[in-house]
């Protein structure tokens, strides 16, 4: 995802590569924080975000539109830290963050690991920390097994990212993934089509902008129209037409949730 024009957009990736939501703060105080932020909100409080491509379905789809919280994983001052809901990145939170290869580009992924865990994949499974997880989230829409992405972590594999090349080479004991210091592991929630940290590496703790709160507004529109800078007019043109139809009023003003992973 890459800011244009202060809505930030994530590129798609390459090809082949419920239950009870987190208690986060509440309903109430989840509320207040999006009628705070609505209000007086500037850029240092929230951002606007549009989902452009399929890596967080069926959590986020194409053309949903966002407001993220930038306070949530701020550092608090000795003050701020008992007035406001700061929070430390947690397992199942849904994050945005500058892409490690290229902090142009802002990506929205799920946190599955924090500083110390341990990570693996089998036949598309995911185990963290010895423990085979449930992940009512995710979504796998391929009947294949990929050796690599759903059988992670392979051996060092020189089509993915040096940073992830760094990760197989250092970071890998005993056939699993280990999240260094100030480090997070993410992936999408359709995880046969996300590039994730399966592919680039980890994500710096200095890279995390905060998390989704709120879908403002849904549009079902393409990958192409909301990447493509000169289809930028015929977007416009769409949404004119089409805004009470395309709209997904079903997803206006839906509150986002992580999933508490254990």
């Amino acid at each position: 995802m890459e800011e244009n024009n202060g809505i930030a957009v994530e590129h798609a990736p390459p090809e082949a590569p419920a239950q009870s939501p987190a208690p986060h703060r509440g309903f109430i105080a989840e509320w207040t924080v999006t009628v705070i932020l609505l209000l007086f909100g500037t850029t240092s409080l929230l951002q606007a975000f549009v989902i452009p491509t399929g890596s967080m379905e069926d959590t986020l789809l194409i053309g949903d539109h966002l407001l993220v919280d930038k306070l949530a994983y701020a550092p608090g001052g000795s003050v701020s830290k008992y007035l406001l809901p700061y929070e430390e990145v947690r397992r199942g939170d849904i994050i945005v963050f500058r892409y490690p290869v290229d902090i142009q580009q802002t990506f929205v992924k799920r946190c599955i690991g924090v500083p110390g865990d341990r990570i693996r994949l089998v036949d598309k499974q995911l185990i963290l920390n010895g423990k085979a997880m449930n992940e009512p989230y995710a979504y796998h829409k391929t009947g294949y097994i990929d050796s690599y992405r759903d059988d992670f972590p392979g051996p060092p594999n020189m089509n993915v990212a040096e940073p992830a090349q760094e990760m197989l080479a250092n970071h890998v004991v005993n056939g699993e993934v280990v999240v260094p210091p100030g480090h997070y592991f993410a992936m999408g929630d359709n995880r046969d089509w996300s590039l994730d940290s399966r592919y680039w590496g980890f994500v710096p703790r200095e890279n995390i902008i905060g998390k989704p709160l709120i879908i403002y507004w849904s549009y079902d529109a393409s990958t192409t129209a909301l990447t493509d800078s000169g289809l930028g007019v015929r977007h416009l043109i769409d949404i004119a037409m089409h805004f009470p139809t395309k709209t997904r009023w079903s997803r206006t003003l839906r509150l986002i949730h992580g999933y508490p992973l254990h």
